[in-house]
């Protein structure tokens, strides 16, 4: 077991993520690796294709590692007293107090049953509640109603986050609202949307405007001075780049969509931050929680939550992992109690505390399909390699 951050014996993670980089593949990152108290860092290629270097504080669209961020929040209130997990929602929320259920999924929106109990928290913050993203949404041959009115809505849930999209907090709830849950509260894992819900809960239940929940129980306590719903340090940022049939083409410039202030900043994939801010988020849970939550806390946000019956509706995301409070837990293998995840506009985020151990990979290619793509695997393996 390697003991310290040996710059010579940290040679194999270097030549892995310096594999990948170019202009047709991946063309900048950084990888950030925690190990006890000590740090390894390194950026590689460029911020945009023929742009300035990549470099280590360079500001990344994290996507869905904003789920993990929105999740420790909802546990810093819940300490607070302001929430519990058990709590149905429509205390906070009374736009989801009394959801009807569709039949049929792909039914049409007026075939609709009573929900069997109330939605919960605990429920937003397992992807439970009952609406969200499925793999068969996707495939169908036609779209389904809820789809199709979730788009009419510009609810921007149910595919790739646009800060441009949503109406401001209270439209985007009630309408989300009028429309019925796919499935039973507590039935199905689906995606996404549960996360979405915790922002406009956590408002309400601290008082203040969501990236205000934020700033105050997770960004400042831990110096994340790099972390927000969107950024004018234009010469930090990124561009996030799309496979085309041509080769990459740009999908969001740095002057794009994440320059400017959202109307509804977005708890499932809205945040713009940098490899050494989600560092220190790793640390935190790595220490206990210290100093935004406890142990118990800890424990409850990092351990799976789902049955086998939830886990099974799952497996396209998660391919395997169990899910614990916003975020993926490995629930078996070699890397088993590790916990995280990732951002499809290119980011990876996995904690292990059994090896006192956090990789961080921040990129600025989209992933091609669910799975975590290439990059990430091959320098998490090295890491692993290399330090476990």
């Amino acid at each position: 077991m390697v003991e310290t951050m040996d710059p010579e014996r940290l040679a194999p993670i270097r030549e892995v993520a310096a594999r990948h980089v170019g202009d047709d593949r991946v063309p900048g990152l950084v990888v950030l690796v925690v190990r006890g108290d000590q740090t390894y860092a390194e950026p590689f290629g460029s911020q945009t294709i023929g742009g300035p270097p990549m470099q280590r504080d360079s500001l990344f669209r994290i996507s869905s590692m904003t789920k993990p961020v929105t999740g420790t929040a909802t546990l810093a209130l819940a300490s607070e007293g302001l929430l519990s997990l058990d709590q149905p929602i429509g205390e906070l929320v009374p736009e989801l107090a009394r959801p009807r259920v569709l039949r049929r999924a792909d039914g049409p929106l007026e075939d609709t049953v009573e929900a069997r109990r109330a939605v919960t928290v605990r429920d937003l913050l397992t992807f439970t509640h009952g609406f969200g993203m499925a793999v068969e949404m996707f495939m169908a041959p036609e779209p389904w109603p809820v789809v199709t009115a979730a788009e009419q809505l510009e609810l921007a849930t149910l595919g790739p986050p646009d800060p441009d999209a949503p109406p401001d907090r209270e439209t985007w709830i009630a309408r989300l609202g009028s429309l019925p849950l796919i499935a039973q509260p507590g039935e199905r894992w689906l995606y996404n949307t549960g996360a979405t819900v915790l922002g406009v809960l956590l408002a309400r239940a601290a008082a203040m405007p969501f990236d205000e929940v934020l700033r105050t129980r997770v960004f400042e306590p831990l110096a994340m001075t790099d972390t927000a719903f969107f950024t004018s340090e234009l010469s930090r940022f990124t561009a996030t780049y799309a496979p085309g049939p041509d080769g990459l083409t740009v999908w969001d410039p740095p002057e794009g969509r994440w320059s400017r202030r959202p109307a509804n900043p977005d708890g499932a994939a809205g945040l713009v931050s940098s490899a050494d801010d989600m560092a220190a988020l790793a640390r935190a849970l790595l220490d206990g929680g210290r100093p935004i939550l406890d142990s118990a806390a800890v424990a409850e946000m990092t351990r799976n939550q789902l049955s086998a019956e939830q886990l099974a509706s799952s497996a396209a995301f998660l391919g395997g992992d169990g899910w614990g409070l916003c975020q993926s837990v490995v629930v078996e293998g070699p890397r088993a109690g590790a916990f995280g995840w990732n951002g499809g506009l290119g980011t990876s985020w996995l904690v292990d505390p059994a090896r006192d151990l956090a990789v961080i990979v921040m990129t600025n290619r989209m992933f091609d399909s669910p799975g975590l793509p290439q990059v990430h695997r091959d320098v998490r393996d090295a890491v692993y390699e290399v330090l476990a």
